[in-house]
């Protein structure tokens, strides 16, 4: 009698054992696909899977660390995506700088010369 009360036991808490695993994964997959952050207390609110099983349950920790490593990996490439564009903007305002000194520069000398052949024709008439 006491065997099959164990055994009732055991088969008990290795399917709730198994669904909480289950739901944790479906929140893990919903949190990705939504492209929010994956960590124990986003998938515990998800889920509604306690964070104590979160925490203790090695394949579902295992899952959420790495989806937590994967997470931060994305915003490190993006930060360098962002830096590497400002860095660009930065090399491109100060080519334009240059531009436009060169113009300007142009501008003035030209300024000049139409003004000094301006004053040779009326001086000529």
């Amino acid at each position: 009698m006491a065997e099959d009360r164990m055994k009732g036991l055991k088969s008990n808490y290795k399917k709730r054992t198994e669904e909480a695993r289950r739901l944790a994964q479906e929140a893990i997959i919903e949190l990705v696909s939504e492209e929010k952050k994956v960590n124990f207390n986003s998938v515990h609110n998800r889920s509604g899977i306690s964070k104590s099983f979160l925490y203790e349950d090695d394949e579902t920790r295992k899952r959420i660390e790495e989806q937590r490593a994967h997470d931060v990996d994305r915003e490190m490439n993006r930060r360098a995506r962002y830096e590497k564009t400002s860095q660009s903007k930065d090399v491109i305002i100060e080519a334009k700088d240059k531009r436009i000194a060169r113009l300007e520069a142009e501008n003035k000398k030209l300024r000049a010369e139409v003004e000094h052949l301006r004053g040779l024709l009326y001086a000529g008439q």
